[in-house]
């Protein structure tokens, strides 16, 4: 792991992003940069990306300011590389007091960075205990909102605001691309779940910071342009829904961590039926109409077996 020099900040920054890339999309990862506030500290954790990505990613280090690079010589997935990122801010000798999160094909649009904090804050002045907020998610394949997710005792369901309205949204979970948290709750919670790897990450995120007591809300105001899979379609169930197509290996992880999670006594029942569910629903799916069906399906009884095999923690 090699880690920039201690940086040279010429004023405390309010706002740092983490993003965790993986032979990046060029052009995506501009965008992001380009959307993020001048003055924000931008902490971009490579995960062994190939060298001609490499290169890439320090030339977009080098043209936008305050972007530090971390190098990984291998890939450390996802929870562990967020983690090295929030790590390295510590050395800063004025934290910056908020976290922003980002996968590396996030973009924000024009505004929502600002109603991300704004959101927070307001919230917290109305004596909300407020832990994280996240935008609402816009897939680019199929110009579809992700919605939030919110439960009760017996449900596990999605709201589909209006993007762009005014009104807070109180959510069961929240994606990692776009949460915004304060950084000193990320230390106390002591990061993300690093055996995780990749898939379910935000998800055992989420679950702890509301075990702890603290609000998740979603900011229909602030919108970020967002990918679910390697590439997404659409389908109908009471109105357009956006279907994530992965590969085989991001199977393996989605049904081997939500497996781990089912046994984890702070993980809501209510998720643990739904889950289950969603791994029924997508294995059938896959057997009926995806790419690579063998494949898929094999992937997916591994990571049920490793799953089961897990510790609960």
């Amino acid at each position: 792991m090699t880690a920039p020099i201690k940086p040279v900040i010429q004023e405390p920054a309010t706002l740092a992003t983490v993003t965790v890339t993986f032979n990046p999309s060029q052009p995506e990862l501009f965008a992001q940069l380009n959307a993020l506030p001048t003055c924000s500290i931008k902490v971009i954790v490579d995960n062994a990306s190939q060298p001609q990505y490499l290169a890439e990613i320090e030339s977009l280090a080098h043209h936008f300011p305050n972007v530090f690079l971390i190098r990984s010589e291998v890939n450390l997935g996802l929870a562990a590389a967020v983690n090295r990122g929030a790590q390295w801010l510590t050395i800063l000798e004025s934290k910056p007091e908020f976290l922003l999160l980002l996968d590396q094909d996030s973009e924000p649009r024009l505004g929502s960075i600002e109603a991300l904090v704004l959101g927070f804050k307001s919230l917290q002045a109305a004596g909300n205990k407020v832990g994280c907020v996240g935008p609402l998610l816009e897939d680019p394949d199929t110009d579809l909102t992700h919605g939030f997710h919110q439960s009760t005792r017996l449900r596990w369901t999605r709201t589909y605001p209006q993007p762009g309205s005014l009104s807070p949204v109180r959510c069961a979970n929240l994606n990692g691309s776009g949460t915004l948290l304060p950084l000193a709750l990320f230390e106390q919670l002591r990061g993300l779940d690093e055996s995780l790897f990749i898939d379910h990450v935000d998800t055992e995120w989420s679950f702890r910071v509301m075990a702890h007591g603290y609000e998740l809300w979603g900011i229909p105001k602030a919108i970020f342009k967002h990918s679910m899979g390697q590439k997404s379609t659409r389908f109908w169930l009471f109105g357009w829904r956006v279907w994530p197509v992965r590969s085989p290996q991001r199977h393996y992880y989605l049904y081997r961590n939500a497996i781990t999670l089912m046994k984890r006594s702070y993980i809501p029942t209510v998720w643990k039926t739904w889950a289950f569910a969603k791994l029924l629903l997508t294995a059938s799916v896959t057997a009926i109409m995806g790419p690579l069906r063998g494949q898929q399906l094999a992937h997916m009884c591994k990571g049920i077996k490793k799953g089961l095999g897990e510790n609960a923690k």
